[in-house]
């Protein structure tokens, strides 16, 4: 596929088109983000990798839409939007909420559409297996913006301006009531690998946390740790993006 219908066009992202490339990298941004997260991970990725950055609606461009509900709502759409590119192997990458969301679209795939996708990569994000109790949803909109700023997401110059904060403040608030109501149904677990990562000082996932993903794959589990907290791949972008593509370019 190197075309792009109105649909995609407003859920795919692609930065850097590479209609040749032999695998295709979907990214699922955290609760609050969009697609431009991946703008950097698009511009490094070889010319094997075709980068398909995922935007929700209801924030930058899809501000005027309704956000989605739930981690099951968000994970329908998304997978219909995945299908037509699916003619080249998919690795999914999610960080945070996005990693929640990558495990749910992996499911449907693999058992609505007999598509195994090459790897999934959970990134500061407990495994399904692993619920909390949180309520960050609930607080009010200095609550939230408190929020983002503890756990270092967002730039500090958005965080900074009143008028842009406050217009980004629903998307974020319905992201995180979509993962803090997020329940998981036990199931057969992914055919496909999983790579879990994960910061040494993340307030939101501990290393057991994310370790138990190893028990959602019947195949193989890769574990990295890296020392940071939520936000600890933009210190090591290299290194993930490393591990992204070793395993975006295997056969």
């Amino acid at each position: 596929m190197t075309t792009l219908t109105e649909q995609d066009s407003l859920w795919i992202r692609r930065y850097h088109p590479r209609p040749d490339a032999a695998a295709r990298l979907v990214c699922l941004p955290h609760a609050g983000g969009s697609a431009t997260f991946y703008h950097p991970v698009s511009a490094k990725m070889p010319a094997s990798v075709d980068v398909l950055a995922v935007q929700y609606p209801g924030r930058q461009d899809r501000r005027g839409e309704p956000c989605a509900t739930s981690i099951g709502e968000l994970a329908d759409q998304v997978t219909a939007v995945l299908l037509p590119w699916a003619d080249r192997p998919l690795v999914l990458f999610g960080h945070s909420m996005g990693a929640t969301l990558g495990f749910e679209v992996a499911r449907r795939l693999e058992r609505d559409h007999g598509i195994v996708p090459r790897a999934l990569f959970a990134s500061a994000r407990r495994a399904p297996s692993c619920p909390r109790h949180e309520t960050v949803h609930l607080r009010d909109d200095d609550g939230l913006i408190e929020e983002m700023r503890a756990l270092s997401g967002t730039d500090a110059s958005i965080l900074d301006d009143e008028e842009l904060i406050r217009m980004a403040l629903p998307a974020i608030r319905a992201d995180y009531r979509a993962a803090e109501t997020y329940t998981y149904e036990p199931g057969p677990n992914l055919a496909c690998p999983i790579v879990s990562l994960v910061g040494d000082d993340d307030p939101k996932v501990t290393v057991d946390e994310a370790r138990a993903w190893s028990r959602h794959t019947d195949t193989a589990f890769e574990f990295h740790v890296f020392a940071g907290g939520h936000f600890y791949l933009t210190a090591h972008a290299e290194d993930v993006l490393g591990l992204l593509a070793k395993w975006a370019v295997r056969s």
